[in-house]
């Protein structure tokens, strides 16, 4: 199962889309505390709908505790400042994919250690970021592809009519 890890995540609407977006790839959500909101915030579960009671999701108290009970862990990190995009790596299916909080991203004290696992998506030079839960989405459904949507249905079926 792949895995989306937040640091510190500051606005409650993002985490909230995330989740959706996790429980429909059937992936794993991380929470890095401190966070900016409490997860029972209406807004958290606003912006998940009806999906947070399906969510797969863990908090921890700091970075350290989360490597701490995910030994091993094989973790990717989503920022800007990267050499390699999120298309140049391959995800294992239980991958870590981490994004930084809204306002600062992923300290540089944790990527300058993690060179090669630094990934980014491409963007005009003059955009300084994208939303986090567009960027989430995007990696995530990387990840997915490459290992061939691990079990989930590619096939849509119409409503009311046949294809």
């Amino acid at each position: 199962m792949l895995n989306i890890v937040l640091f510190e995540p500051e606005i409650p609407a993002n985490t909230g889309n995330i989740g959706r977006t996790c429980v429909a790839a059937k992936a794993r959500l991380h929470l890095i505390e401190p966070m900016g909101f409490k997860i029972t915030q209406k807004e958290v579960k606003r912006a998940g709908l009806d999906y947070w009671d399906k969510l797969d999701v863990t908090t921890y108290e700091c970075y350290e505790d989360f490597l701490e009970k995910n030994p091993g862990a094989k973790i990717f990190y989503a920022t800007t400042k990267a050499k390699h995009t999120y298309a140049d790596v391959s995800y294992d299916k239980d991958a870590y994919i981490m994004f930084g909080k809204e306002s600062a991203g992923i300290p540089e004290e944790i990527l300058v250690k993690h060179p090669d696992e630094c990934i980014r998506i491409p963007m005009f030079e003059d955009i300084r970021s994208l939303n986090l839960s567009n960027s989430a989405a995007i990696v995530l459904y990387e990840a997915l592809r490459q290992n061939d949507f691990m079990d989930l249905n590619p096939e849509g079926e119409l409503h009311r009519l046949k294809w």
